[in-house]
């Protein structure tokens, strides 16, 4: 029914507060609090879109189909890809731990040697008997703390560097065999 026809019915004498409407009952909706809308309009009382139904029939069974094998297939990829990044980085934290261990362990030895020759260093100065024995052992002692710094730094580096290349190859070859299994 329209608004002009129900607009016509209550001019006629017809009141909503008697009961009479202007819907009909299977066109309205009561909400929890009592009030009543129309069927196809919302809690707001606009009407409701509706979308159109369009039957095709088969269509949408092969799509479904060949959505489900996608999936699939693209689930199966994730699943080998992720196994490989695991395997990656187990081996490189394995080969990580080792790396720095061996670092860990340069590093406490050449503080060994550094106190070892400090310790020299301060034993021979205590020995010394005059100033001109002072001055030439600590400029002895500071051109050998300077040249063991020198070669102590390049097997820190060393040994840094392989820990980057030790512990990023793993990764970077499982990364690259899964880019041309997935290419």
């Amino acid at each position: 029914m329209s608004s002009r026809d129900a607009s016509e019915r209550l001019g006629k004498g017809l009141s909503l507060e008697k009961g009479d409407s202007a819907v009909s009952e299977s066109e309205t909706k009561v909400l929890p609090n009592g009030k009543v809308l129309p069927n196809g309009t919302n809690v707001f009382g606009m009407p409701m879109l509706e979308l159109p139904k369009i039957a095709l029939p088969g269509v949408s069974f092969e799509l479904a189909e060949q959505g489900l094998a996608r999936a699939r297939e693209g689930f199966e990829k994730m699943k080998v890809a992720s196994d490989a990044m695991t395997e990656a980085l187990r081996e490189s934290y394995s080969s990580n731990a080792r790396s720095t261990t061996d670092y860990g362990l340069k590093v406490l030895e050449i503080s060994n040697a550094n106190a070892a020759s400090a310790i020299d260093f301060f034993v021979n100065l205590l020995g010394s008997k005059s100033v001109s024995d002072v001055f030439t052992l600590s400029a002895s002692q500071a051109r050998k703390t300077f040249d063991a710094a020198s070669g102590q730094n390049k097997e820190l580096l060393a040994l840094a560097q392989k820990l980057a290349t030790e512990t990023g190859e793993p990764i970077r070859d499982h990364f690259t065999k899964i880019l041309h299994k997935a290419g």
